[in-house]
């Protein structure tokens, strides 16, 4: 899926670039969508990649578990209403994909000291988007707000715990997001490159059964943070 999305963004460059540096950088750009944006309410769509780590605070001082991140892949849907000239509220329920890698210290073998986290997560933020006033064809913003998400592969029903090696975390979450875009608009549509940064408001483990477990006990708590690139179009 990776690669795909990597082809389409391209393919996409090498195709309309010198008409997409004329409109948008040009001294008398030809103005895309003049009126796109006076629209109460309009759809759209992304696809991006994340990279999830964990932030892990103790109870007491010790050698901390290691976070391997990898990349991982988005897709989903945008909502835009309109509030006010330059403020949008904005919906962007999204499936996203990732897999994390713990390594606790202080075990002789990999399998007592490797916990893999493979995680598919139904991202639903609730966004406000305050965009600065449009020069030509380009729009910068700035984005902040709050999200809940669904692990449908948190493992929170599941009897076993680490010493079975099953990693246990609760299946919603809460977070707080912040980032920043640019809006280009085209002749035939608006392409929206983001980062965003995600940060959990809760603590997400479920304990292990033995309250001395050596996988958990010392643990305060651990929540999800992450870094979001999306590409929209509208």
């Amino acid at each position: 899926m990776k690669k795909i999305v990597c082809l389409i963004l391209f393919a996409f460059t090498l195709s309309g670039s010198a008409q997409f540096t004329k409109n948008m950088f040009s001294k008398d750009p030809i103005i895309n969508l003049e009126n796109f944006q006076n629209k109460r309410l309009y759809f759209g769509y992304f696809l991006g990649f994340n990279s999830y780590d964990f932030k892990i605070d103790y109870k007491t001082v010790g050698p901390d578990i290691q976070v391997k991140k990898s990349t991982g892949f988005n897709v989903g849907i945008v909502g835009d209403l309109k509030l006010h000239e330059y403020i949008n509220l904005r919906f962007e329920p999204g499936l996203y994909y990732t897999t994390r890698e713990l390594m606790y210290p202080n075990f002789t073998t990999e399998s007592d000291a490797l916990r893999q986290v493979n995680s598919t997560y139904i991202h639903l933020p609730l966004l406000l988007k305050f965009s600065s006033l449009r020069t030509g064809n380009v729009r910068p913003y700035i984005v902040g707000g709050l999200s809940t998400t669904l692990n449908l592969s948190s493992n929170s029903k599941s009897a076993d715990d680490n010493s079975g090696q099953r990693f246990r975390v609760k299946p919603w979450t809460t977070n707080y997001e912040m980032g920043f875009g640019i809006d280009f608009f085209s002749p035939y549509f608006i392409f929206s490159p983001s980062i965003r940064g995600v940060f959990g408001l809760r603590d997400e483990l479920i304990r292990d059964n033995d309250p001395n477990s050596p996988w958990t006990s010392n643990i305060e708590s651990i929540k999800s943070r992450a870094v979001f690139i999306n590409f929209t179009f509208h």
